[in-house]
């Protein structure tokens, strides 16, 4: 691990490593936020589509409740990047989309093995560096990932929530288009976060905030489809709707450090 950035915010350090992933066989970047105080567990953030680890860290606005609340914040990329990284024209597909999976389908299997960089080597360097709980979170593609990756994994993380997810990868044109080119179905339910949630339930409260103004709500978020797994599995779901939010860093900077806070209660 390198550090290539190291900047004072609030009452801790904002950091970004640089690294050889073994997982995508590329190199990788990542953000982690310390606070000065004891900390006491590490809260992951995925990021939506076309993002990298720069976009939360430098317009999120987490800092400070995360400072307060001892809580360490770790911001993976979106996808592999590089020289001989495929890569595809569209924003939803490809570079800065890596839909925080395992890829099989070529070219991208080689690289985009995002589930087992997040999985095996960031959350156990992260937790080697602050044991503690560890919980997910996420925005839009990211809101996918955390519900996948928590409800595939549900002894690893001890607390979710989302804002703006993709709720069913399976009901929309981004997760059907990414599913298929990845991993060759569209259909895959172990990558669908309402049907994950409706079989399999979750032991804890949820906590997911969605704008009202969204421009993509009805055609590529579908929130309803979160409240129906919930009631079909007596989930603990609040799902949020935020009267005139969009689906912009304006709305993640406005309610992130409420989650942050939130995390911090449920361990």
């Amino acid at each position: 691990m390198e550090e290539i950035e190291t900047r004072r915010c609030s009452a801790g350090w904002q950091r970004v490593f640089s690294h050889d992933s073994r997982s995508t066989s590329t190199p990788m970047r990542f953000a982690l936020y310390e606070p000065d105080a004891p900390v006491r567990g590490v809260l992951v953030f995925l990021s939506g589509l076309t993002c990298s680890e720069q976009n939360v860290i430098t317009k999120g606005h987490f800092q400070a409740a995360a400072a307060e609340a001892g809580v360490a914040v770790l911001c993976p990329d979106t996808s592999p990047r590089g020289d001989g990284v495929p890569d595809v024209p569209e924003y939803d597909f490809g570079i800065g989309a890596g839909f925080y999976l395992d890829a099989t389908e070529p070219p991208y299997a080689q690289h985009f093995q995002m589930r087992s960089y997040i999985m095996d080597e960031l959350l156990p360097w992260a937790s080697a560096r602050h044991p503690g709980p560890v919980g997910v979170t996420g925005h839009s593609m990211g809101g996918h990932g955390a519900f996948v990756l928590a409800l595939n994994h549900p002894t690893r993380f001890a607390s979710l929530s989302a804002l703006a997810p993709i709720a069913s990868a399976t009901s929309c044109p981004w997760g059907r288009k990414a599913l298929a080119g990845y991993l060759g179905d569209e259909g895959r339910i172990d990558q669908d976060a309402s049907l994950l949630l409706a079989e399999r339930g979750w032991d804890g409260p949820i906590l997911v905030d969605q704008g009202a103004a969204d421009d993509f709500l009805a055609e590529q978020l579908q929130p309803e489809l979160l409240e129906e797994a919930a009631a079909a599995c007596d989930a603990n779901l609040t799902l949020r709707r935020q009267p005139d939010f969009d689906h912009s860093y304006y709305f993640v900077s406005t309610f992130l450090a409420d989650h942050v806070r939130w995390h911090a209660r449920q361990w």
